[in-house]
């Protein structure tokens, strides 16, 4: 049952094969059984079975709230829980309850979902391999499949993978089989990331079409509500529940008139792919990058199914990482503000003055990596500094999405790149190089959509020689995520992405990525 799409389990639901309930409770199970993953930082089990039996009774009576009523979800730990500790894996935050629901996770309880935990994640969702936040790192489900460990001669306690992050915990969960779908969050590639290294379609919908509110920012300018699930038709089953205005975020737009569901037939003959000539660009030898190669062979495969597939320039994405890097720490920065020790959150006991306070409560409170892009992002906000870098770095932000409009406007209807240069690294590999370095790394094909504040979904694709998976990019057109995400369904079943054995388990657990 945990290894069904939405679609089937919420059919099993209406027909009585399975109460939400006892679907909650597999759920609960799961997450218990699979501990060791540190996929989740606060498991919300009481407060789920009410709200399991709650859509029960509305199922017995045949008045379900929507497609997702009774279907079990997590949230990373950066969305507003009401009643429910919210701490972004820092120890500023630690102990905070917020009095109020994110505006996405109120419109998946509003539409019967049940709320089974709250994820791990790098703290304040600053990294790539959620590997820094408070509660420790989380491990890849991958690393625990039959594959990948008759490959290991190691202990599994040591030679485990990451999962990518930030959004980490919630692609465990969601391939681990604890939840059906759950929440993250997308600055520079943060949900997407993680959902191609564990196996799971994640989305990253155009900027402002979901609700930021109550999503504890980042970068204000680029943070997007990110969905991830074992399905793209699941994918867009909840975006069309998340999707349009908030008052209370004024950055949202109105969701443009969509089909009720993707279209099971396709004729991809009246598609155009674009694939970068110079594949965005990263510090890596693309000529060796397993992902790299995994996308000729997929354009390869539009183009035989009657697609044109073209060469597209978008010159300045180089200068991305580097153009994101000023804005993300410059709002950062700001952001940051806040937390200073009076409202809520962790506050110092040094009270010799305001001032001490402050500074101890900020020292304890956050870990190096926020210390130093706080740092950084103050040194390019200061006057002297502010247009040769703040200035610059949105001059060249507009040119970026310049370059992705121009490749939109000349007939292209999606972008096809690797979502990360390659498979996940090991945990004892990946920890090597600083914070900073590995993001850069990891989010060179992911973060330009950011800064264009364009739709992209990651697609699972293949298996690597070392049994884990690697997740391919398509970017769409600004508010054209429907037309996306049917893309994205066509290729999903033509790819035939295996499925996950879990090692070592009495009763494995299968999950058929392949439609």
């Amino acid at each position: 049952m945990l290894g069904l799409s939405i679609r089937e389990v919420s059919l099993a639901l209406r027909d009585g094969r399975v109460s939400a309930t006892e679907l909650c409770r597999k759920c609960i199970n799961q997450i218990q059984r699979t501990r060791y993953l540190n996929a989740f930082i606060t498991i919300t089990e009481e407060t789920a079975m009410e709200q399991a039996q709650r859509a029960d009774n509305r199922l017995r009576t045949g008045k379900p709230l929507g497609p997702l009523d009774g279907i079990p979800f997590s949230v990373k730990d950066n969305f507003c829980t009401e009643n429910i500790e919210t701490t972004c894996a820092s120890s500023m935050l630690k102990g905070y309850v917020p009095p109020f629901n994110a505006t996405v996770v109120q419109k998946l309880l509003d539409q019967g979902a049940v709320l089974v935990g709250k994820t791990n994640l790098d703290e304040f969702a600053m990294g790539a391999g959620s590997t820094d936040g408070v509660f420790g790192p989380v491990r890849n489900p991958w690393s625990y499949t039959s594959l990948y460990r008759e490959q290991s001669t190691e202990d599994p306690d040591s030679d485990w993978a990451i999962t990518g992050g930030s959004s980490g915990g919630s692609a465990a969960a969601v391939a681990s089989l604890c939840s059906f779908l759950a929440l993250g969050s997308d600055t520079g590639g943060s949900t997407r990331n993680p959902g191609s290294l564990c196996g799971v379609v994640a989305l990253k919908p155009t900027y402002g079409l979901l609700s930021r509110h109550g999503l504890i920012p980042l970068v204000n300018s680029m943070d997007v509500p990110g969905i991830m699930t074992r399905s793209v038709h699941d994918a867009a089953t909840v975006l069309r529940i998340l999707q349009g205005r908030d008052e209370r975020d004024s950055t949202t737009v109105q969701a443009p008139s969509t089909p009720p569901s993707l279209p099971e037939h396709f004729d991809i003959r009246n598609i155009c792919v674009g694939i970068p000539k110079v594949q965005l660009h990263s510090d890596r030898p693309l000529g060796d990058s397993s992902s790299v190669l995994l996308t000729s062979r997929v354009a390869a495969m539009f183009e035989e199914a009657g697609a044109r597939v073209q060469e597209v320039s978008l010159p300045h994405t180089q200068h991305s990482i580097v153009c994101y890097s000023v804005l993300c720490c410059s709002e950062v920065a700001s952001n940051m503000a806040r937390f200073d020790g009076l409202k809520y959150g962790h506050r110092s006991k040094v009270n010799s003055s305001t001032d001490a306070m402050y500074a101890t409560t900020r020292h304890e409170g956050f870990n190096n990596v926020v210390h130093r892009r706080i740092l950084s992002g103050n040194y390019f906000l200061l006057k002297s500094n502010f247009e040769r870098y703040f200035v610059k770095a949105q001059q060249m932000r507009r040119l970026i999405t310049e370059d992705f409009k121009n490749v939109f406007r000349s007939g292209i209807d999606v972008v096809l790149t690797p979502t990360t240069p390659s498979d996940a690294e090991r945990y004892s590999d990946f920890i090597q190089a600083d914070n900073q370095t590995r993001s850069a790394q990891e989010d060179v094909f992911t973060q330009p959509v950011n800064i264009a504040g364009l739709p992209a979904v990651t697609v699972p694709t293949a298996l690597s020689h070392r049994g884990l998976p690697i997740g391919l990019q398509l970017i769409g057109q600004t508010l054209q995520d429907w037309k996306l995400l049917t893309v994205a369904h066509w290729m999903e079943q033509k790819v035939n992405f295996p499925m996950i054995h879990l090692h070592g388990e009495s009763n494995e657990r299968e999950l058929n990525r392949s439609v």
